[in-house]
């Protein structure tokens, strides 16, 4: 086939041939399709050739006219491609803002508008003019009468990937996708234009897929790249990993992988990471170490995130021995460990109470010269706070200062909470103010700490003040914060509070979710209202909530707190009905109200039964059990529950160790009580108010009373607060009346000042004051308290004859001074 003596050129040639194929995506535009691609070839093919045989050719696709009305109306239709090329050079050289904005106007280019197949042929001849290509693209696709083309943005796609311009083709290929231009991979991968740039543009499809989470088209765009032979680059196969990690779709990323592999892209350590993030975050933890493996055998060798990602998984299932023996191999493959290292195995410990090795851990970071970061410091502020030690919270703040680190409003958030935990608002609202001063603004956890702290001190109206200010200054209350107002209602059993909280709840465009339908449902048991418990579930079902696991835990331990459990056990068989098996959760509610009925014996039979089914039981489980057997007498085996749950690896909390130390101070086996006394200080536990609170009670029945004000100033040195049970406890054979004076006594006495200069006529003591402190002074005297108060107190600062001499004095001056108040010693 010769034109004008020469030898068509090979993509002229392939072009003829293809004209008699048959199209091979079948479709109602199948034809159509198929005649433009054809027409984008012989254009393409043309664009370099002679202006002659360009004219010759555009003709032996007759069947292109009749597809599109304009073709044949248009008496411009006729005009040669090259003539508009000359016309788009001549327009941008006399007006260099020609083609720049949508506004610009001019009918020469009218044809070219209307007609897609002519304008395809035209972006062909001027892609050696490539940024003017695009403008005008973008210049003709702005017209109202543009009729849009997906061969079109073919051609600009492939002249801007050809000139490596890819920021403007991302732009491109943007505008492909909110068009809904599906058809565009087929265009690609149907060979219109070559392999290289086919691979370059659909990688770059994917990326944008990727980034725009637009999965399942990504996901189609991926499978018909790999099956036509075209292989994505690795980078977007991260990606889309990344993106399937981040959505839970770990099944589907591991499939992902699995043809990567098969069909030989290499994974790179990135996609080695993306993997075991995955796994990690879904507590696939076995799957991400045979990973680990893999990756090692496979040569590509594991970097410091690689390390990081996996003790944060391992952490985060609790497994922290061997997370710490990854941060050892770390430092023995030549590896830096820093903050991100040590702060998922911080807070492991801190989240097991395990305060002490948390700490050594910091230590051991900063020794290895791993610099803390806010967030480290938070985690401690957290663990302290969870366990009830403020002090030690507030001197990670101080410390975050020192070196120059700014607390954010996580920092203050997690202070607040400790505060709260500990029933002292008081302090939680000066941090609530500070952290006003410091210019952070508050979240909406902020006052939903601050609201759940006062509704459970049962100060529902303050909490609903805070509330009505967040709906004024903002952040808007949301559901959690509504629930935990209904909560305070139902606790301070006024349930048309609850009811009109959680009215307002709905009125407000928030819809109430399964936790804030149990928490009405737990109030109503609590009052012991069973008949509304279970209506309330009956809505919450309406409004498409079918009881779950939690759902059950929460009636069956409320029936079993009413003493109901022949309906507790109904229900439990209801709920195996139902296909939910019982849990540690379900089984130590039952267990505990037999325990609490008496039925000890029973209570054991369920335990050994639950786990035969292999339950493992939790620390309330065990803690129930040995309380139950402690205060029954039944020490030994309190011991040996509290034993075994340690050989299980359930570590005792504070609560477990108070109740085995209330046993054993039941029975006056003191030595012993104080052996875990100290063992779970030792472990890191702090000692809370009760474990002191228990000391303190039978030191002061058994007439030890230098201990008992040991233990009192211990108590108040670590800044925990007594409450009514450790001052009665204390000062039990005192009358109401007098106790309040007493404390206050007893803690000035503590605090340092000698005995003599309360209790002496002094200048320096006015005496309203000195008279208070005489006349309770007198009722200690006859506890023989002030005695064992006054010997601990000059031990400290005199010699024993001092202390026994101003004792003599004070008998004295307290017989005289407490005349007026008709007492006598």
């Amino acid at each position: 086939m010769f034109v004008h003596g020469s030898l068509l050129s090979f993509p002229l040639v392939f072009a003829l041939f293809e004209v008699f194929q048959p199209p091979r995506v079948p479709g109602p535009n199948a034809w159509f399709n198929y005649s433009m691609t054809l027409s984008f070839r012989a254009s393409k093919a043309f664009a370099v050739a002679a202006p002659t045989i360009t004219l010759r050719v555009r003709f032996l696709f007759p069947f292109c006219s009749t597809l599109y009305s304009c073709t044949s109306s248009s008496s411009l239709a006729s005009i040669p491609e090259v003539h508009y090329r000359e016309l788009i050079f001549d327009a941008v050289e006399e007006k260099p803002w020609a083609f720049c904005n949508c506004n610009w106007v001019s009918d020469q280019f009218r044809a070219v508008v209307v007609e897609p197949e002519l304008f395809v042929r035209v972006l062909n001849s001027i892609r050696d003019r490539p940024k003017i290509a695009l403008r005008f693209f973008r210049w003709v696709q702005g017209q109202p009468e543009y009729k849009g083309s997906e061969l079109a943005f073919v051609v600009i796609l492939e002249i801007l990937a050809q000139n490596n311009l890819m920021r403007s083709a991302y732009w491109v290929m943007e505008k492909v996708i909110s068009l809904n231009m599906n058809g565009i991979v087929d265009v690609f991968l149907n060979g219109c234009v070559s392999p290289e740039v086919s691979i370059k543009l659909l990688d770059l499809l994917l990326w944008i897929y990727t980034k725009k989470s637009m999965l399942e088209k990504c996901l189609c765009a991926f499978d018909k790249m790999i099956h036509n032979g075209l292989l994505p680059d690795v980078k977007n196969c991260n990606r889309i990993l990344r993106t399937l990690g981040d959505k839970s779709l770990v099944n589907k990323a591991r499939e992902v992988y699995n043809v990567m592999t098969e069909y030989g892209i290499k994974p790179t350590t990135v996609t080695y990471n993306t993997m075991l993030n995955s796994f990690c975050k879904e507590g696939e933890i076995q799957q991400a170490l045979d990973l680990l493996l893999e990756m090692q055998e496979k040569g590509c060798l594991p970097n410091d995130v690689t390390y990081n990602i996996l003790i944060n998984g391992l952490s985060n299932n609790g497994e922290l021995e061997k997370a710490k023996e990854l941060i050892e191999e770390m430092l023995k493959s030549g590896l830096k460990v820093s903050a991100y290292s040590y702060n998922p195995l911080i807070h492991g410990y801190c989240k097991k109470g395990l305060l002490r090795e948390a700490s050594i851990l910091g230590e051991d970071m900063l020794n290895r010269g791993a610099s803390p970061t806010v967030a480290t410091y938070n985690t401690f502020m957290y663990g302290f706070c969870k366990w009830g030690r403020m002090t030690d919270a507030r001197q990670q703040l101080s410390d975050m200062l020192n070196k120059n680190l700014l607390p954010d409003i996580v920092s203050y958030n997690t202070l607040i909470y400790g505060y709260c935990r500990l029933g002292n608002l008081e302090d939680a609202f000066h941090l609530f103010d500070e952290l006003l001063c410091m210019k952070l603004i508050p979240t909406v956890v902020t006052y939903n700490t601050l609201i759940d702290g006062l509704c459970r001190l049962g100060n529902l109206e303050v909490a609903q003040q805070l509330k009505e200010e967040m709906i004024i200054r903002g952040p808007n209350p949301d559901i959690y914060t509504f629930t935990i107002l209904v909560r305070g209602s139902c606790m301070l059993g006024n349930l048309p509070m609850a009811k009109k909280l959680f009215d307002e709840m709905l009125h407000r465009g928030l819809q109430p979710d399964r936790f804030a339908y149990t928490t009405r449902i737990v109030g109503e048991l609590k009052l012991g209202d069973s008949s509304k418990a279970f209506g309330m579930q009956e809505e919450m079902l309406a409004k498409g909530f079918p009881p779950d696991l939690i759902t059950y835990n929460v009636f069956i331990d409320g029936l079993c707190k009413l003493g109901n459990l022949e309906e507790a056990s109904k229900l439990v068989k209801k709920m195996i009905h139902d296909g939910y098996a019982p849990d540690h959760v379900t089984y130590t509610s039952i267990i505990h109200a037999h325990l609490v009925a008496g039925h000890l014996r029973r209570a054991r039979v369920l335990f050994y039964e639950m786990l035969s089914r292999g339950i493992f039981p939790s620390v309330v489980t065990y803690t129930a059990l040995i309380h139950s057997h402690a205060v029954s007498g039944r020490l030994e085996l309190a011991i040996m529950y509290f034993l075994e749950m340690q050989e299980k690896g359930v570590c005792p909390n504070v609560i477990t160790y108070n109740a085995l130390i209330n046993g054993l101070c039941k029975v006056r086996r003191m030595d012993q009580a104080y052996k875990f006394f100290m063992e779970m200080q030792e472990k890191g536990l702090s000692a809370n108010k009760y474990t002191y609170t228990i000391l303190i009670n039978e030191n002061c029945n058994m007439g030890y009373w230098q201990e008992a004000v040991r233990l009192y100033k211990d108590m108040l040195d670590k800044e925990i607060e007594p409450d009514s049970c450790t001052h009665s406890a204390l000062l039990k054979h005192l009358n109401k009346d007098y106790k309040l004076h007493a404390i206050q006594y007893l803690e000035n006495l503590i605090g340092g000042m000698p005995l003599f200069e309360l209790i002496l006529p002094h200048q320096g003591v006015n005496c309203p004051r000195r008279s208070k402190i005489v006349k309770f002074s007198a009722h200690l005297v006859k506890m023989k308290l002030l005695m064992g108060f006054y010997y601990q107190l000059e031990g400290q600062t005199a010699n024993i004859c001092n202390a026994t001499r101003h004792w003599g004095e004070a008998v004295e001056n307290y017989t005289v001074a407490i005349m007026p108040y008709g007492e006598t010693v």
